[in-house]
């Protein structure tokens, strides 16, 4: 779909952009009062197949537990909408997508982009449908990010949100590890300044240590203990070399392998960015309350205990700032071993939180209860 092109998207960076192909799936019937659309905002290195089969790996939707018939966002009842990010590398406009002043794949040449820049594509998305208030907007990690922008610039859009292991900024920790993970794709020798598609190859062997290096982050200590521990691969003794000895080592090296069968290196230096420069206090002269003020939005605030890239502290302060206004906020710190990619896992806690929750939001909106 082609959006923007009678009003240009205005970024952060100044820029105007215009037309913006858009990518984006969609799951059950918008009704006739179109009260019911759930918008479901994406983490960083996930795509719009919320619910169906990955065109390129052939692999389930990556949030077929909680969207589907039956489940926390039933598609018998809701119509839900998934978009690829403004940036990303499934048919949204971004850095492979072909620049109209050159002919050629924008490269470095796209600008830098912002979560406010995101929503700002997806809120042109919403209006192309003809939606002026979103039942719920739900997104873990990046996509909770996206989530609070939604809640704090576009109030009386958003019904109800469901922020799930995420922050109203990102930390100085979290950016480091962004920046190991953009230097070993720039010091791949076929990144070629980004133009590395004019040159038939692309940066296989940083774009894979980037996403191990982060991949780690998404797990806890405890989980790769209980996956792996010290157990060697496929031999019985060391081999005292430096190829895979251990279970670990070979998991991350496949994790890196097939990540970059389906993502673009350009677009993980841009999107990481953007999570960096996300600040919604900043956004609002240093208060993060003031971002929420004057909220009607209903909140529903999620956390896991052993995420240790987005911990509870960091969500107990979006809670605290929502409170400071008033607002109508839930909070869940769910007990889990698995990380910060539990959000994205098999835990019967989540579903029930995000089942409850949204059952009792859609009674108030008029939707009744499943």
């Amino acid at each position: 779909m082609q959006l923007g092109v009678e009003a240009k998207l205005t970024l952060d960076c100044g820029v105007e952009l215009g037309p913006v192909p858009m990518a984006y799936c969609t799951y059950g019937t918008l009704n006739a009062e179109r009260s019911n659309a759930v918008l479901v905002c994406h983490a960083l290195t996930m795509d719009q197949y919320v619910a169906d089969t990955h065109p390129i790996t052939g692999k389930p939707g990556w949030w077929e537990d909680i969207v589907g018939p039956g489940k926390p966002l039933d598609t018998n009842r809701f119509f839900v909408i998934c978009s690829n990010v403004l940036g990303g590398c499934l048919g949204t406009l971004g850095p492979t997508e072909t620049n109209p002043a050159t002919g050629k794949p924008y490269a470095l040449d796209f600008p830098v982009i912002t979560i406010a820049d995101m929503v700002r594509a997806q809120v042109m998305l919403i209006d192309h449908l003809g939606i002026d208030q979103l039942f719920c907007v739900i997104g873990g990690s990046m996509g909770a990010m996206q989530v609070l922008e939604w809640a704090s610039r576009y109030k009386d859009r958003v019904f109800s949100a469901i922020p799930i292991a995420g922050a109203a900024r990102h930390t100085a920790q979290n950016i480091a590890f962004h920046e190991v993970g953009r230097q070993a794709i720039m010091a791949d020798p076929d990144w070629h300044g980004g133009d590395y598609a004019s040159h038939g190859v692309a940066p296989k062997r940083g774009l894979s240590v980037a996403r191990m290096t982060a991949h780690i982050t998404y797990l806890s200590e405890a989980a790769l203990h209980q996956k792996f521990g010290r157990n060697l691969q496929d031999r019985e003794m060391p081999s005292f070399g430096f190829d895979a000895d251990f279970q670990v080592e070979s998991y991350l090296r496949h994790q890196g392998s097939t990540f970059v069968d389906r993502f673009d290196a350009n677009s993980y230096l841009y999107i990481t960015r953007a999570m960096d420069y996300f600040d919604l206090a900043a956004e609002h002269g240093g208060s993060l309350p003031q971002a929420f003020d004057g909220t009607e939005t209903r909140f529903c605030i999620i956390s896991f205990t052993s995420d240790w890239l987005f911990p509870t502290s960091e969500n107990r302060a979006i809670v605290h700032a929502l409170n400071a206004v008033a607002a109508n906020v839930s909070f869940v710190e769910i007990e889990s071993d698995q990380g910060h990619d539990a959000f994205l896992l098999d835990v019967p806690a989540l579903r029930n939180v995000l089942s409850g929750f949204i059952n009792g939001c859609a009674e108030h909106h008029g939707l009744g209860r499943s």
